[in-house]
């Protein structure tokens, strides 16, 4: 089993920046897809990031592309988000993901192939 916990999510004004965080512990394993979902009011859950844990290889959503960030530290299990120019349509809860297949493996935006995921953090972004 493992477990994923976000942080870092807040109220910012359009334009800000914000650095998520995602604290994974429990069950670890060698070949896993870490992965970014947001999901905003009225929504279904989209896809926003993912990065191989082994090798760092990243995969965004087209909607993101240039500004956000996702990054891992392997030492300390984290893996990061960080979101910048924010958008009042980027208000959402955002959620960490992990799905067991490595990174070139399958599709790595299907919510369908993440096997667990943490409660989520909200970002909300004012005008």
């Amino acid at each position: 089993q493992v477990q994923l916990v976000e942080s870092g999510g807040g109220m910012v004004q359009a334009g800000g920046s914000l650095r998520l965080s995602c604290a994974a512990s429990g069950r670890t394993f060698s070949s896993v897809t870490m992965g970014w979902f947001r999901q905003a009011p009225g929504k279904e859950r989209e896809f926003v990031a993912a990065i191989g844990w082994s090798d760092g290889n990243t995969y965004y959503a087209d909607s993101v592309k240039g500004r956000f960030t996702i990054s891992r530290d392997n030492s300390k299990n984290m893996v990061y988000l960080q979101i910048n120019s924010l958008k009042p349509d980027d208000t959402a809860v955002y959620y960490c993901a992990a799905r067991r297949r490595p990174f070139w493996m399958g599709s790595r935006s299907n919510i369908g192939e993440y096997d667990y995921w943490g409660q989520g953090t909200q970002v909300t972004v004012s005008s």
